[in-house]
């Protein structure tokens, strides 16, 4: 059924009282519709988890924990105020790179190349196009977010830019399910890790999770992370969740102006340690809640950090860029891709500064870029075409790279705490 979603635990809950609202369960009449197993088609109900409402709960962080949640909101709020004017002009690049890194958390995988031909509609690469549409869904409902509070109806038009196209779930895009959906376990629930509520219970859920999306007294970060594990406890769609999930992460930062430009691609950091990630979602279940917030908390400042180095190496990318040409050429920065669209756009603005010594056609101005090393095609067609920046390219790759090891290496010190301990 639905494997969008954290698997089974990978550490043990804590012997300690629960911090958070446990969930409860409920039983419902399940029969197999599906050949399979026996035991799976003898199983004649399920037994269902349902997350508790969440609208009025308080939640007061763990003093040791305040410091990296003031940590990450000042982060946020600095890469705004002084990488604004570069970042802002990449907000499709960080955008997309936040759902590239979603999507691998769902075991979609595409190169830059697969991503940037799926951008002018081909279709060779299925993961690519998903990461093209979680792109557009991450940028509505942040967008969203920015101008009014997040709605039932933002978060199902979010979920209809990312499905829509999806042969299986495309007719339920942007409609909560009306089927029980499960995950793991194959065709039946019967082996699940875990069961969402009945379908019956996803408006009264969703309609609680927004209530609480409108609350201005808890922390941001916190409100983000505890948003973020209900909203997966929840699965209010048939497929998709996962990446609505973590849109919805950096929705609630722009609702609560810790960002107004710039979208933190989170999910580069999540996906470098996913076991650890989908495990405080199953604790979030049994009302474990800290260990997540702390750690999104310092997911956030990793990447907020690696986002202003990228933002002044992209700054050096572009000089060294417009040292090497004859024109004064217009900044490659904005992004990884470059659409034949883009191209076109480039040489009217190169004709406005330069209107004597601009290249006379887009093939004399992409023929010149593809000769200095600055794009390279990932396109053969004749219309439609698309190429890579490759500078920008390379250092979106520095960038994960070094999210990466910022996790690996603070997961690798906390290893040696405990085996000191």
């Amino acid at each position: 059924m639905d494997d969008d979603g954290p698997g089974p635990a990978l550490a043990s809950t804590s012997a300690s009282a629960p911090e958070w609202a446990v969930h409860g369960t409920a039983e419902r009449p399940w029969r197999s519709t599906r050949r399979g197993p026996r035991a799976d088609r003898l199983c004649t109900s399920v037994t269902t988890s349902v997350p508790p409402p969440i609208a009025d709960r308080r939640y007061d962080p763990v003093p040791e924990d305040l410091a990296l949640l003031d940590r990450a909101a000042a982060a946020l709020r600095s890469l705004d105020q002084h990488h604004g004017d570069r970042l802002g002009a990449l907000g499709g690049l960080l955008a997309r790179t936040e759902a590239v890194a979603s999507s691998r958390i769902e075991d979609e995988h595409a190169d830059l190349d697969d991503y940037a031909r799926a951008v002018v509609g081909v279709r060779a690469n299925g993961s690519a196009t998903l990461m093209v549409a979680a792109t557009t869904a991450l940028r509505r409902l942040t967008a969203d977010a920015g101008s009014g509070p997040v709605t039932e109806r933002s978060i199902r038009t979010a979920h209809h830019d990312l499905m829509r196209d999806d042969p299986l779930d495309g007719r339920d895009a942007g409609r909560y399910r009306t089927v029980q959906n499960w995950i793991g376990g194959g065709g039946s629930p019967r082996l699940a890790t875990y069961v969402p509520p009945p379908p019956e219970l996803v408006p009264d859920a969703m309609a609680d999770l927004v209530a609480f999306l409108e609350r201005d007294d808890l922390h941001p970060v916190a409100q983000a992370a505890i948003a973020h594990a209900q909203f997966e406890s929840v699965h209010p769609f048939t497929d998709g969740n996962g990446r609505v999930g973590r849109a919805l992460i950096g929705a609630v930062l722009r609702r609560r102006r810790l960002t107004t430009t710039v979208t933190v691609p989170v999910a580069a950091a999540l996906v470098a340690d996913r076991s650890r990630y989908f495990d405080h979602l199953v604790r979030y279940r049994s009302g474990f809640v800290h260990g997540f917030v702390a750690d999104l908390a310092v997911a956030i400042g990793t990447v907020c950090d690696e986002a202003a180095l990228m933002a002044l190496l992209l700054d050096e990318h572009a000089e060294d860029t417009r040292r090497r040409f004859p024109w004064p050429l217009p900044e490659l920065r904005h992004d990884a891709v470059l659409t034949e669209d883009d191209a076109e756009d480039l040489l009217v603005a190169l004709r406005r500064r330069s209107p004597g010594s601009a290249p006379g056609s887009v093939d004399a101005l992409v023929q010149t870029l593809e000769r200095t090393g600055t794009i390279r095609p990932v396109t053969q067609r004749r219309r439609g075409r698309a190429w890579l920046v490759t500078g920008v390219a390379a250092e979106l790759d520095a960038f994960a790279e070094r999210v990466g090891a910022g996790v690996r290496d603070r997961a690798d010190r906390e290893l040696v705490h405990q085996v000191a301990a």
